[in-house]
C-alpha cells in the first residue's frame, strides 16, 4: 500500500512555540482593548496581531482576537489565565486562551462522496491545514484504502434508521475524549441532539447550497427546479435545527439554464471543497467567535 508522507514543512505552531491566541466576547464599553493590552504588557507578552469588532458601540457586543508571544508560555499559561479572571469579571467577558503550538485534533466523518475529504487530506499533507487528522469515520467502507494510505485510521460504522442510536454510541466511543472538532465532509446523516451536545460549536458541516436556500436533501435538484442562476455551498456549525446552525463561510458560482442537475453537482463540488477547507482552517486557527446563531470570523 502506498503511504502518503506529509511534507516536512514547518507549521506556524512549530515556528512560534510561545504563541497564544486570546478570544473574547463581551458587552461593548470603554476600556476593553486598553485593559487587555495593558494586562498582556504587564505579564511580559508581545502582541503580534489584534482584531476587534463591535456589533453596536452603544450597548452591543464586542469581539476581540489577540495573538501574542510570551516566553516560556507553557509554564506561564496557567498563571496567566488565573490572573486574567479579574479583568474578565469586570467586563463580563466570555474568553479563552489557546496555545497555538497545540494542534487541534480532527475527526472527519464521510459517506460515499470523497471530494471534501480529499481536499482536507491534501491541505493537511501540504502543511496548509495546521491540525492533526486523528481518524476518519464512515458509514461506508469505500474510502478505507485511500485514507489508510495517509497513515490515518479509518473506522467503518454502518448506520441505518434502526441502528442509528447504537451507531452514534460507537462513534463517540471511537473518537474518544481528545477530539477538538468533528468535520462532516459530506457525511449525509442527521446528527442527533445527544451527539451535538457533546460537541457544541465543534461540529462543522458542509451543506451543498447557499443557505438558507434549499435546506435538507437534494438541494441541487431543488435549485434546478427553481431555475436559480447562482448556486453555492455553506459551511456551518451543526445545531439541532437542520442546516440552521451558525454560518462560518459561503461561496457561489453563476450557472445557466443549460446546466442540468448533474452539471450543477459538478460545479458545486468545487465550491463545497473550498468552502469547507476555509471553515476548518479558520476554526483550527481560533479565528471564529459564535454569538447566538451568528459567527464573527477574523480572517
Amino acid at each position: 500500500m502506498e503511504i502518503h508522507i506529509k511534507k516536512d514543512r514547518p507549521s506556524p505552531a512549530d515556528q512560534y512555540p510561545n504563541r497564544a491566541r486570546m478570544l473574547i466576547s463581551c458587552p461593548d464599553g470603554p476600556g476593553i482593548v486598553a485593559a487587555v493590552s495593558q494586562f498582556l504588557y504587564q505579564h511580559g507578552a508581545n502582541i503580534v496581531q489584534s482584531d476587534q469588532y463591535t456589533m453596536d458601540p452603544d450597548g452591543g457586543m464586542f469581539f476581540i482576537r489577540v495573538e501574542f508571544d510570551l516566553e516560556d508560555l507553557t509554564s506561564k499559561l496557567p498563571q496567566l489565565e488565573e490572573s486574567f479572571r479579574s479583568i474578565a469579571d469586570q467586563f463580563r467577558m466570555e474568553w479563552k486562551i489557546y496555545h497555538a503550538a497545540r494542534k487541534k485534533r480532527l475527526a472527519i466523518f464521510v459517506s460515499k462522496e470523497d471530494h471534501c475529504l480529499v481536499e482536507l487530506l491534501w491541505q493537511w499533507q501540504a502543511g496548509d491545514l495546521d491540525a492533526d487528522i486523528a481518524l476518519v469515520v464512515s458509514n461506508h467502507p469505500d474510502m478505507r484504502e485511500y485514507v489508510e494510505s495517509f497513515g490515518i485510521p479509518y473506522h467503518h460504522i454502518p448506520v441505518t434508521p434502526e441502528t442509528k442510536q447504537e451507531a452514534e454510541k460507537r462513534q463517540l466511543e471511537t473518537i474518544g475524549d481528545d477530539i477538538d472538532v468533528i468535520i462532516l465532509a459530506r457525511y449525509m446523516q442527521i446528527i442527533s441532539p445527544t451527539f451535538i451536545e457533546h460537541y457544541r460549536n465543534r461540529i462543522i458541516n458542509i451543506h451543498h447550497s447557499f443557505l438558507p436556500a434549499f435546506v435538507g436533501g437534494k438541494p441541487y435538484a431543488q435549485a434546478y427546479n427553481r431555475g436559480v442562476k447562482i448556486i453555492g455551498a455553506t459551511a456551518h456549525y451543526v445545531t439541532e435545527e437542520l442546516d440552521g446552525g451558525p454560518i462560518i463561510e459561503q461561496d457561489v458560482q453563476r450557472v445557466s439554464h443549460r446546466d442540468d442537475v448533474n452539471e450543477l453537482k459538478r460545479i458545486g463540488r468545487t465550491i463545497e471543497r473550498v468552502v469547507l477547507a476555509r471553515a476548518v482552517k479558520w476554526h483550527v486557527e481560533d479565528r471564529i467567535l459564535v454569538h447566538n446563531n451568528k459567527t464573527v470570523v477574523f480572517n
